[in-house]
């Protein structure tokens, strides 16, 4: 097992990774840019290294910087947390060259998986259920318009390289399918240097479901359960739950046995999750996040398991120690994303924190990096807190998610607290009856009206 770890990243997610290294006797470093110097992680780790100023290009995403952290302070391996070097493949190599462990997988498997193309063409091989569209990238306009009309409109234009909703564009009609292959061409270039883009089918009302799958990198791979992300704003999550309120037990196992057995034919190391859209009955792959998710302690609330160590332990060379019958959904557990920003606006609020007080009580859980006094820096993502509640029924998980929000408090700066104590008494919420499009249009409603 390794002595030392490097956390490459910061907020509530490098807290979270040096608790599990701390449960497991391991020393941290933690790295941060001049404006987290009084980061919680910073003051919690074994050794703190500053590795650049408050742009992320020359901090945290400063490889140079991070290997020499690593180095200089005997980091055994790093672990990247999600978002910045997470899925890049280019660092995965690069760690492994200066002979540190990448905790996470294979930069083979992170390269495929990153092409949204490529992963397409690799899971319908294995034999998991895609979404009707293009083979691959489309380089002219006459290809994009004979997909099109052979599947049906609406389609969806996404950029190959894409993510958070960059680079996708939706074509009702025959007549919108150039300015949408323009549109998404030009986003995706400037967002991540790519311009290709691929076609789909537009599902009409479907739900966000993601696998959660665990591989020791030896062919054995677990699935543990669903996780429904439908509650989406510009393609952004904002609340996840587990399990979904519309699958079924049978449609669990069989979604979750083939996706595992498609990563163990390849042999896949480490945590990940496949997305699917659901719609009436069937499932449709759209991208595998080679990482740990955000909403990752949803499936830890359920299943018992901790995922972040069990990444520690896989990327090690330890077996898993669980067998899939070993995997049960124990009760109903709901993910709250808490991001500094006007609820009214989503505008961010970046500012200093004059009061906080976390909720507690039996099975709430909250992952963040937050204090009194911590100043909120205005350079990064505005996620700034996670409230996880878990309760024996759906039901159960509700009503004390409700009292929850009730008690969180976070004084100096707005938050998306009160959007979550709206969502949590709706109805259509309190039913199960929603999908990826319910929020905006819910969003869109409120607004016509004159309400924040």
């Amino acid at each position: 097992m390794f002595q030392k770890i490097l956390i490459a990243n910061r907020g509530e997610i490098a807290l979270r990774i040096h608790r599990a290294c701390q449960e497991m006797g391991i020393k941290t470093v933690a790295i941060h840019s001049t404006a987290d110097a009084s980061a919680m992680h910073v003051r919690l780790a074994d050794e703190s290294v500053c590795i650049g100023p408050p742009s992320s290009t020359d901090s945290y995403l400063n490889i140079p910087a991070i290997i020499a952290a690593a180095e200089i302070t005997g980091a055994e391996a790093i672990h990247p947390g999600y978002g910045f070097l997470s899925e890049n493949a280019r660092f995965a190599d690069i760690v492994e060259e200066h002979n540190l462990t990448f905790i996470g997988p294979t930069a083979e498997h992170i390269r495929t998986m990153g092409d949204k193309i490529a992963a397409k063409d690799t899971m319908k091989r294995l034999g998991v259920p895609v979404v009707p569209g293009s083979d691959g990238g489309i380089t002219d306009d006459e290809t994009a318009f004979k997909i099109s009309d052979s599947i049906g409109y609406p389609v969806i234009v996404k950029a190959a390289a894409g993510g958070g909703g960059r680079g996708m564009k939706v074509a009702q009609s025959r007549s919108a399918l150039s300015g949408a292959l323009t549109a998404a061409r030009t986003e995706a270039r400037a967002a991540f240097g790519d311009d290709a883009v691929y076609i789909e089918k537009y599902l009409g009302h479907p739900r966000h479901i993601e696998i959660q799958v665990l591989g020791d990198g030896r062919g054995h791979v677990l699935h543990l359960g669903e996780r429904d992300c439908s509650l989406q704003r510009r393609h952004q999550k904002i609340l996840e739950e587990s399990p979904s309120p519309v699958i079924s037990l049978a449609q669990r196992n069989a979604i979750g046995e083939r996706c595992a057995k498609a990563l163990a034919d390849i042999k896949y190391r480490g945590a990940g999750t496949i997305e699917f859209l659901y719609e009436d009955g069937e499932f449709f792959f759209i991208e595998m996040n080679t990482r740990l998710q955000v909403e990752h302690p949803v499936t830890e609330m359920v299943t018992g398991i901790d995922l972040v160590r069990e990444q520690i332990r896989v990327a090690a060379g330890e077996d898993l120690r669980f067998a899939q019958g070993d995997i049960t959904l124990r009760g109903h557990a709901i993910e709250c994303r808490i991001n500094a920003e006007d609820p009214a606006n989503f505008a961010p609020s970046p500012g200093t924190v004059t009061d906080y007080h976390a909720p507690g009580g039996l099975d709430v859980r909250v992952d963040s990096a937050l204090y009194a006094g911590y100043r909120i820096p205005p350079y990064y993502d505005s996620l700034i807190a996670k409230l996880i509640v878990r309760g024996e029924n759906r039901e159960d998980c509700l009503m004390r998610l409700r009292r929850a929000l009730e008690e969180y408090v976070i004084a100096g700066v707005k938050t998306s607290i009160p959007l979550h104590k709206l969502l949590v008494d709706n109805p259509d919420f309190q039913s199960g009856d929603y999908n990826i499009h319910w929020l905006e249009k819910f969003l869109k409603s409120r607004a016509d009206q004159g309400l924040s």
